[in-house]
């Protein structure tokens, strides 16, 4: 599959769009990305589960850039707990090599698809509800970060998140304020990308997915253009947030996102 105009034109319009809503929403752009990049590569001829898992590891892959920026502005308001960050990060390596290389590899893309498109309706249902988390203890000690990391990693990594969904209410549960809360997340999206990303080619390694410019599981035309759209429109929604409702959005943006499990689910059922 050559990367024609057409092509080009799908890419850089959704890694646009998902970079502008994930820095408008505060939403990790995986959500968007993986119905999108399977509905395309199975629209070229590539196999119903291969499309899956290719479409989970490209969108993970795109954190790698996306988190960087969105790391340095947290950094510069001091919002970032980096006791946490360095505390939780072996963990969360352990944890997304394991899911990426091993896991990743071995569950059939149709059992990818059900539990990303369970992922997704949680995130809708949270989203729509605004259901936080309380606040009832303080952070474990060193074998209880050890142990949530590589719960927030082995899970962001089959489904191709940043893990925020995991990391922020476990923070805000253990007393770690809010804005902190999604700093430090923020900041712990690069190591689950890395390590997933080596993961993913690993566990792929050798596969003939009949794409050219494929490392494993990762399409890198792909990751190429959707990355260098989203870093840039990112900044964008991020500055648009300030000055809309935010909250009525988020509920709006939840029914999208039960749209698009839906489609995921529906991809599980065909097998």
């Amino acid at each position: 599959m050559t990367l024609d105009i057409h092509l080009i034109a799908e890419l850089l319009l959704l890694g646009s769009c998902t970079g502008f809503l994930a820095g408008l929403l505060g939403i990790g752009g995986g959500m968007i990305m993986v119905p999108f990049i399977t509905l395309i590569l199975g629209a070229r001829g590539v196999d119903p589960g291969l499309s899956v898992k290719m479409a989970i590891a490209t969108s993970m892959s795109t954190i790698l850039f996306t988190s960087l920026s969105s790391v340095r502005a947290h950094h510069r308001r001091g919002a970032v707990r980096w006791e946490l960050v360095r505390t939780l990060a072996p963990g969360i390596v352990m944890g997304s090599l394991v899911a990426g290389a091993g896991v990743f590899a071995v569950l059939k893309g149709s059992a990818l698809a059900l539990v990303f498109g369970l992922f997704v309706a949680f995130s809708a249902t949270q989203m729509l509800f605004d259901k936080k988390p309380k606040p009832t203890r303080q952070v474990p000690g060193t074998a209880g970060r050890l142990g949530a990391g590589g719960a927030i990693g082995f899970v962001s990594s089959l489904v191709g998140a940043g893990g925020g969904f995991i990391s922020v209410p476990f923070m805000t549960w253990c007393n770690v304020p809010i804005h902190n809360a999604v700093a430090t997340s923020a900041a712990l999206g690069f190591p689950i990308a890395l390590a997933s990303t080596v993961g993913y080619v690993i566990g792929g390694w050798g596969l003939d997915s009949g794409l050219p410019a494929s490392l494993g599981y990762l399409w890198l035309p792909g990751l190429a253009v959707i990355a260098s759209a989203s870093v840039l429109t990112a900044p964008q929604g991020a500055r648009v947030a300030h000055s809309m409702n935010v909250a009525q959005l988020k509920r709006l943006f939840s029914l999208l996102l039960y749209g698009l499990a839906i489609y995921m689910l529906n991809k599980a059922r065909q097998g």
